[in-house]
């Protein structure tokens, strides 16, 4: 009887056993599913910069996502806000904004946007059929589905991290040859210290191509920060190289 009693306890507490580590292998398995989605989901939205427009006139709401901070534009004043993921809800905290003051619609549409994000748990629905163009629908806090529309950040688009170079460009642009005759840019690099000073002023050479973001004007002396990012398998006709504008650091009236 003792044997036997003995052998039935064992084969429940094997049964138990079994049954346990069952359990832990398919929690184990779901938690590396939703870590799996969170990751995705958070290196898609850093990958790319979202833009909703409201209205055709007006400029559109653009969200920007770096590590655990959102930036939010939509033609007047810089906004952001801290978030966190679980699976595809997006939590946010307080908007903070700078105070410029903008024309009635715009502070209208600024004021929609910082209250669509404000403390909110808002669910997210990703959509990557288009790589090139991926959709992410926000639902707001009154139920309401807003759709963004994915643009390529520069360093998903070149597949890499961009090299910081300053260039000053000239206000007159010089006749060139590429693949046809065209208007050049005339520009030299410019280097800067740890401090902020210039320590080097380069040669003034022609600029084939265009860089990214940047719009000349002929009335003005610029100098931009770009990143310089390697272009993969370039094209015959292609540079090595693409500038994508960062910022403008000075800009003089040329009389």
């Amino acid at each position: 009887m003792k044997l036997k009693l003995i052998a039935v306890l064992s084969l429940s507490l094997a049964g138990v056993l079994t049954a346990c580590q069952s359990n832990q292998s398919t929690t184990t398995s779901s938690q590396k599913e939703a870590i799996h989605v969170k990751q995705h989901l958070q290196q898609t939205l850093q990958g790319y910069t979202w833009s909703y427009q409201p209205q055709q006139n007006m400029p559109p709401i653009v969200l920007n996502f770096q590590d655990n901070r959102m930036s939010i534009y939509s033609g007047c004043n810089r906004m952001g806000t801290d978030f966190s993921l679980n699976q595809n809800t997006l939590k946010t905290g307080n908007v903070i904004s700078t105070k410029m003051a903008c024309e009635p619609e715009r502070m209208k549409q600024e004021q929609f946007a910082a209250s669509l994000f404000q403390n909110r748990e808002l669910t997210l629905n990703l959509n990557t059929a288009n790589p090139d163009q991926p959709l992410l629908t926000v639902r707001g806090a009154d139920g309401q589905q807003y759709q963004f529309i994915g643009t390529a950040t520069p360093e998903t688009k070149y597949q890499g991290q961009g090299e910081i170079v300053f260039l000053e460009v000239a206000p007159e642009t010089k006749a060139c040859v590429g693949v046809a005759v065209q208007q050049c840019l005339q520009v030299r690099e410019i280097k800067y210290n740890a401090q902020g000073l210039k320590t080097a002023t380069g040669n003034w050479e022609l600029f084939y191509g265009q860089i990214e973001g940047f719009q000349h004007d002929p009335k003005l002396r610029t100098i931009i920060r770009t990143k310089r990012f390697t272009v993969k398998n370039p094209a015959a006709d292609q540079s090595k190289y693409a500038y994508v504008h960062d910022m403008t650091v000075e800009q003089e009236l040329v009389k």
